[in-house]
């Protein structure tokens, strides 16, 4: 929280800022000319796919000829490509379908609208619409990429996609969770994976928990390593150490140099094998640490109607995939407390948040209007980001939500000591210059989650077409449609 006035001669004179300026205008040519190429080699490759259709025509067994015909295109364009023949196969498979199922993203490709990550989430996310519907997908989906960093609306298209399927997200969802197993994975080395199919919730609440668990364990093995940190443990008849004895001395972290991960797969066998961790740096004498006490977090978002069951939409899990809206009102319903978020009708834009504690009421309002970190191009959820003043306390900037907003670590360092500056308007709207004077809008991005104005039963009859399902456009494009509420 600290102003970018007076930073040091690090951040770069003017001269190497015009230096800068002319590299971003290279990359810029650099990037036009890559985009160019990888249009055409895709053409070059559905065009390879349709030579193979054709030389299979009228054949007495038509599949397996246009299999060796493809096999042998195939092995010719390896060697240009300096790549193996399965490998151009299944690239050419993956152009044709392109090509001919996806027509409106390869013209915005082609129109420099979009660039080939926004088509490969496209292409990857569209196959879960039917057919007849992909069109509109295409059509809303285009129009939310651009402007975006294709990591940014992977889970915006899935909750669009999601919506337009003609079967509930709920039907889908319970059939799928009736697939859930565990699974071993023999590897080499005398490792396995142990896999758990799992519904999205249930999953990303347990890598949640064991990251904290595993953050907790090595920060009191940082304590541990710092000398004359005095033992408060109990000793072996229940009275204390002698002054002199350390954590250090007596520590079970002597010469532990674990990863996050080894740590996180440590104490996932621990939870599983002995129902708690073996190793607890919290606990003391025969008392249960704090470590047992970490419950999973998850962020979830989802309309009013979804919780009153009046609506099997998807709710939108932050950061993650959809998830269906039984689990989402039974989290609501065994949930402490839950925050009410009230939208602008027009924009869903997050205007307000009904708190019980007062005091934490601006970085729940934060949260929910974030989302994720605001720096442009990044989605780390808003729960692991920090506050920032946008105007730096130390300058006379307000702690209030018109100058506060989420960036992650990486990015708050970023704002504080590079030539990267931020304003933010009105609705939580940052405008981002960087070095260069180019300038980034991040708008404060609606919650995923809508609801419909047809009845619960109707799904996607002649009749009953949907409103408010799709978030809001990007920025400079049309508003979202009326008739759309305020989701919860």
């Amino acid at each position: 929280m600290h102003s970018n006035e007076g930073l040091g001669s690090g951040m770069g004179s003017d001269a190497d800022v015009d230096v800068l300026a002319q590299l971003v205008a290279d990359a810029e040519g650099a990037a036009d000319a890559a985009r160019l190429a990888q249009i055409r080699e895709v053409r070059v490759l559905a065009a390879a796919g349709v030579l193979a259709e054709k030389q299979a025509a009228g054949a007495a067994e038509r599949v397996k000829a246009r299999e060796m015909a493809l096999r042998g295109i195939a092995a010719e364009l390896a060697g240009v490509f300096v790549a193996t023949d399965r490998t151009l196969q299944r690239r050419i498979d993956e152009a044709r379908d392109l090509v001919e199922n996806y027509p409106v993203t390869m013209a915005a490709w082609e129109d420099g609208r979009i660039v080939r990550g926004h088509v490969r989430v496209i292409q990857e996310i569209g196959c879960l619409v039917p057919a007849e519907e992909r069109a509109e997908f295409e059509r809303v989906a285009i129009e939310r990429c651009e402007g975006e960093t294709p990591n940014r609306v992977r889970d915006a298209l899935r909750m669009i996609a999601e919506r337009i399927h003609p079967r509930s997200f709920t039907e889908r969802h319970e059939e799928a969770a009736a697939g859930r197993c565990v699974r071993v994975q023999p590897g080499p080395d005398g490792m396995s994976d142990l896999i758990a199919t799992l519904p999205t919730v249930i999953a990303d609440g347990i890598v949640d928990r064991l990251t904290r668990q595993a953050r907790e364990i090595i920060n009191a093995r940082a304590q541990a390593d710092a000398p004359g940190t005095p033992d408060t443990r109990a000793d072996a008849n229940g009275g204390s150490p002698d002054a002199d004895t350390t954590i250090r001395d007596g520590s079970s972290f002597i010469d532990d140099a674990r990863t996050i991960d080894q740590v996180r797969a440590d104490v996932f066998s621990d939870l599983l094998l002995t129902g708690s961790p073996a190793l607890d740096p919290t606990g003391t004498g025969d008392g249960d640490g704090t470590l047992g006490a970490i419950r999973a977090h998850v962020q979830v978002a989802v309309s009013a109607l979804t919780l009153m069951g009046q609506d099997e939409g998807p709710a939108d899990l932050a950061g993650r995939s959809p998830i269906d809206a039984a689990t989402a009102r039974e989290l609501a319903g065994n949930a402490t407390s839950w925050d009410r978020l009230l939208t602008h009708p027009v924009t869903g834009t997050v205007l307000e948040c009904d708190a019980y504690r007062p005091t934490a009421a601006m970085v729940r309002l934060l949260r929910a209007r974030d989302r994720h970190c605001r720096f442009p191009g990044c989605r780390q959820p808003a729960i692991r980001c920090e506050l920032d003043h946008t105007i730096a306390a130390s300058d006379g900037g307000p702690t209030h939500v018109c100058n506060l907003a989420n960036l992650c670590k990486r990015h708050h360092d970023v704002k504080h000591h590079t030539r990267w500056h931020v304003r933010q308007l009105a609705g939580g709207r940052l405008v981002w210059t960087s070095p260069t004077g180019r300038v980034y809008r991040e708008d404060a991005p609606p919650p995923l989650v809508a609801f419909t104005t047809g009845t619960p039963s109707d799904r996607r009859g002649d009749e009953a077409q949907p409103s408010g399902v799709f978030p809001p456009r990007s920025p400079g494009r049309a508003d979202a449609p009326p008739g759309s509420a305020p989701p919860f």
